[in-house]
């Protein structure tokens, strides 16, 4: 299979192939249908507004459901695995969940960030990993990119003091701090346009989502707080 093709095949719903790797045991890759191993995982995501833009439009977001977004990723991802004789994997449906931050960290150079967030040396924190197609063969990949993490350059750090209710610190994030800050009009300003620690970030800007997109995963993420389905 070749790459450049997979990457094709997502773009025609606003997603982008987000590297890859040869599957080894300790990666945990689940086998094929079948019992057969996976010799190749690309990783599927977004960047920039295009995958909003596709999905936004979708049956998925009309039709009143819970988790249209993942709902979505499940339909366009098992279409695209079956076009490329691939299995969709996803990052969400567990517990168990399969491990993509690692898979991540594997396929492409992203690092974790000082908010706990991977961050890549051109989309900085707004990007994300909707799902991942395994393959039967080997893929060829492109050459890794080797580009040193934005963080370790970075030396004010705005990303730390940005928050306006202190939810985040070298000790971590504070869940709580965030949710209270939100549910009230103080929050107005993150829910609209995103969380003010993750915009502080110089690196990306230009891949920062649409307003529609950021309000819709600021409403989930309170929604799973208010309903307990993230641990505190």
């Amino acid at each position: 299979m070749n790459y450049a093709d997979v990457d094709a095949a997502l773009a025609r719903h606003g997603l982008i192939a987000r590297g890859g790797f040869q599957p080894e045991a300790g990666d945990h890759v689940p086998s094929l249908p079948g019992g057969q191993p996976a010799r190749g995982l690309i990783l599927a995501g977004n960047a920039g507004p295009a995958m909003w833009r596709s999905c936004a439009r979708a049956p998925e977001f009309a039709d009143g459901g819970p988790d249209a977004l993942d709902r979505w990723s499940v339909r366009i991802l098992s279409g695209v695995a079956e076009e490329l004789g691939a299995l969709a994997l996803f990052p969400f449906g567990g517990p168990p969940y399969l491990p993509f931050v690692p898979w991540a960290k594997r396929a492409e150079q992203v690092a974790e960030s000082p908010l706990g967030i991977l961050i890549h040396p051109d989309y900085g924190l707004w990007h994300a990993y909707r799902g991942a197609l395994a393959f039967a063969g080997r893929i060829e990949l492109p050459p890794r990119d080797e580009r040193a993490r934005p963080c370790d350059s970075c030396l004010d750090k705005p990303c730390l003091t940005a928050c306006p209710a202190g939810a985040f610190s070298g000790a971590g994030y504070h869940v709580p701090a965030c949710v209270k800050h939100i549910s009230t009009p103080d929050g107005a300003d993150c829910m609209d346009l995103g969380c003010r620690a993750r915009r502080a970030c110089p690196i990306g800007r230009g891949y920062a989502q649409e307003k529609a997109q950021t309000r819709f995963h600021m409403e989930a993420f309170l929604s799973a707080r208010r309903h307990d389905k993230v641990a505190p």
